[in-house]
């Protein structure tokens, strides 16, 4: 039998520059590995690859987003009318799976670990339930390597160490699958699957690898020597305190961090529960992580309740105090089955469903305190000053880099990628 899993694309123009400027996701190779030897699974990810309609199949499985899930609707008619059976699973699915069921023949809610294999069994006997449910958090040793096709050595790799997220930050929908208990895979087991990897390059999608420093730790030791490069997630509280982290960080190969900073009010940031975040600490943890070696880029958000017009000049001149290698900027969006989408629906200011436009680059809600058009204007106008030559060519080549390799890496992301993506995103 033939399985064809796919990852739709959201509307971003499929160039040389995709690789480089979507976040790199890990879900079909880790379905691709929970699939036993006797299927022959294919694996296409729409940014890099067109889908052949008229390919032979059997089970076509689709994970998506919120903002990709109308792109993956349109892929799943088209192959239920070619009478292949469709199956839906990721985290706009699991927020609303009946919404998806009415475009698919089964839709996976929650973490796939224990219902994939019971849905082939079932689709093998003809016997395919509508919907399957992971009603506890899948322990993580249960979870596998992921099956990796086709490895390119230049690549990096996405890989994940744990599972689950305890802040609860009211925007964030990784609570939907993910849960908020922290699961860490056996670290043996996560040493395995980086040494099958040929590329050099990582990055860990885990929510964040600081909020079990003990566990990181242990790990960050074991990669010690491994040779490898890698980026990951972590939070204000640990990075501004734990220097031994740091040190173990740089030591296994870490050249990036990516920090949710979010705000740079202490009063937004209480509101939206983002608890590992303390305003005074910003600076603290941009200097260590720098005088360890490694770079940052900081996270940020406008549309918060307590955002006035005035936050994007307030966010820039705090941006250029801080000195971050890059930045990213992105506008609120109320992901469906977060906190904040339920808020915000019963106040009646969710101003569209069309899904597509839920990627942080659309204003979908009704701000608080200033209209949708000066959302937009204001997040659109502090990339493009954040972005512009003469600020690029300032934190590339007037700051310090502590290596060629920093030099080129900021190189990139300030003159290139991000310049493009946000040309993209904001349409300018």
């Amino acid at each position: 039998m033939k399985i064809l899993l796919i990852s739709p694309h959201i509307g971003v123009k499929r160039n040389r520059l995709s690789k480089f400027i979507h976040y790199k996701t890990l879900a079909l190779e880790q379905i691709a590995a929970l699939t036993p030897d006797k299927y022959n699974v294919e694996i296409i990810n729409e940014i890099s690859k067109k889908i052949d309609f008229e390919e032979n199949c059997d089970l076509v499985g689709i994970s998506c987003f919120t903002s990709n899930a109308i792109r993956g609707y349109e892929i799943a008619d088209k192959f239920k009318k070619r009478g292949a059976t469709v199956v839906f699973g990721g985290y706009h699915p699991t927020a609303l799976p009946h919404e998806a069921k009415q475009h698919a023949d089964s839709v996976v809610v929650g973490e796939a670990e224990e219902a994939w294999p019971k849905l082939l069994i079932d689709f093998e006997n003809g016997k395919l339930k509508p919907f399957y449910h992971q009603t506890k958090p899948v322990d993580p040793e249960l979870i596998p390597a992921a099956k990796r096709f086709n490895q390119n050595k230049s690549s990096n790799f996405a890989i994940q160490a744990t599972r689950g997220c305890p802040i609860n930050c009211e925007f964030c929908a990784m609570h939907l699958v993910e849960g908020t208990k922290f699961r860490g895979r056996p670290i043996n087991n996560v040493i395995e699957e980086i040494k099958s990897i040929k590329s050099k390059g990582l990055f860990f999608v885990d929510a964040s690898l600081t909020i079990n420093p003990s566990y990181t730790k242990a790990l960050f030791k074991e990669m010690k020597g491994l040779n490898k490069r890698f980026s990951c997630f972590g939070n204000i509280n640990v990075l501004a305190k734990d220097d031994e982290l740091l040190k173990l960080a740089y030591e296994a190969g870490c050249k990036k961090w990516f920090i949710g900073f979010e705000s740079v009010s202490q009063e937004t940031i209480n509101s939206i529960n983002k608890k590992t975040n303390k305003i005074e600490e910003y600076d603290i943890a941009i200097k260590k992580i720098k005088n360890h070696g490694m770079m940052i880029t900081g996270l940020f958000m406008y549309g918060f309740d307590n955002d006035t017009p005035k936050v994007f000049d307030q966010t820039l001149q705090a941006l250029y105090e801080l000195n971050l290698d890059s930045a990213s900027f992105s506008i609120v969006t109320p992901h469906p089955g977060t906190y904040l989408f339920n808020k915000l629906e019963k106040e009646g200011r969710i101003l569209t469903r069309d899904w597509s436009k839920y990627n942080e680059g659309n204003v979908v809600f009704k701000p608080k305190k200033m209209s949708a058009e000066v959302l937009f204007q204001g997040v659109k106008k502090a990339s493009m000053e954040y972005y512009s030559f003469s600020n690029s060519f300032k934190r590339c080549f007037l700051n310090k880099n502590y290596n060629f390799s920093h030099l080129r890496k900021k190189f990139v992301e300030n003159f290139i990628v991000s310049r493009e993506f946000y040309k993209d995103l904001f349409n300018y």
